[in-house]
């Protein structure tokens, strides 16, 4: 006779979220000794997850947390399946990982993932609950944004599911509304940078590089070149700096035009949405 009651199984299951008939054959395993099942199931968990670590996790949801020194923090919290993403178990877990995050100070996701989380640090408490769902977890981007205020914005494509696509934005100012604009702006057309300053050289060189070699095989003048070059520079910087965009709202304008008239000035940005740029199974 099994030396566990059918309490001890619901108990067991709230704790971690394990299956039914996992439960019952740890707790047989281990004698009814709640301790020692709790234990082989994370273990039979942790293998799991060494099994999945190749699959792709393109599914997830974005979170962001206002931290009240001058920063905000947003991440992007990985799973495989929307289902998955839309659970109460997930989205506690990306709160917890939100506040360890910010709590540190992380920048990237390496800090966050070295970051104590209670007890653990945030990689073994994501490891943890992975192994109890049974699907792979991936922190996989976390940005600290900079600000004397901040509008976040998040979009959510399904009603049915958590936000992903998230936007925080720092600045100056005091016109809630066209800052909140901005936020939206960006979420649409997804800026890389604040400034033409803030864009790396080797990439600039790279562009002009390649609009060079395409004007010149258009046949344009030689005398014409440098002209023409620098102008698809421009069209280049405008596709992705924020400053130089043409706001969605009224394309007359820039950025940096619409934020000047609001009396506003936008310091730090970051955009984040789930799953962009991941090699899903189907395009493997």
């Amino acid at each position: 006779m099994a030396n566990f009651t059918i309490a001890d199984v619901k108990a067991l299951r709230e704790q971690l979220g394990t299956g039914l008939t996992d439960t019952k054959k740890a707790l047989e395993e281990a004698d009814g000794d709640l301790e020692k099942a709790t234990e082989i199931l994370r273990l039979k968990g942790a293998k799991g997850n060494a099994k999945r670590a190749d699959r792709s996790a393109a599914e997830g949801l974005i979170a962001v947390k206002e931290n009240g020194n001058g920063t905000a923090t947003i991440i992007e919290l990985n799973c495989e399946t929307d289902f998955v993403a839309k659970g109460d178990k997930f989205i506690e877990l990306a709160n917890q990982v939100l506040e360890a995050a910010a709590a540190a100070g992380a920048t990237d996701a390496q800090a966050a993932l070295a970051a104590p989380a209670g007890d653990k640090t945030v990689a073994e408490l994501i490891d943890e609950v992975a192994a109890v769902i049974g699907e792979k977890f991936e922190l996989r981007n976390v940005r600290l944004v900079k600000g004397d205020k901040f509008d976040i914005y998040l979009h959510y494509t399904s009603k049915d599911l958590p936000p992903q696509v998230g936007v925080v934005v720092g600045y100056e100012g005091d016109d809630t509304e066209t800052a909140h604009g901005i936020a939206q702006h960006i979420a649409f057309a997804n800026p890389s940078y604040l400034n033409r300053e803030d864009v790396p050289q080797d990439a600039i060189d790279s562009e002009r590089r390649v609009v060079e070699e395409i004007t010149r095989a258009e046949g344009k003048p030689e005398a014409a070149l440098p002209k023409i070059v620098e102008g698809r520079l421009g069209a280049f910087f405008k596709q992705i700096v924020l400053n130089e965009q043409e706001y969605a709202r009224d394309p007359k304008l820039t950025i940096a035009q619409v934020a000047d008239k609001a009396g506003i000035k936008v310091i730090d940005f970051a955009r984040l949405k789930v799953g962009a740029g991941v090699e899903t199974a189907d395009e493997a």
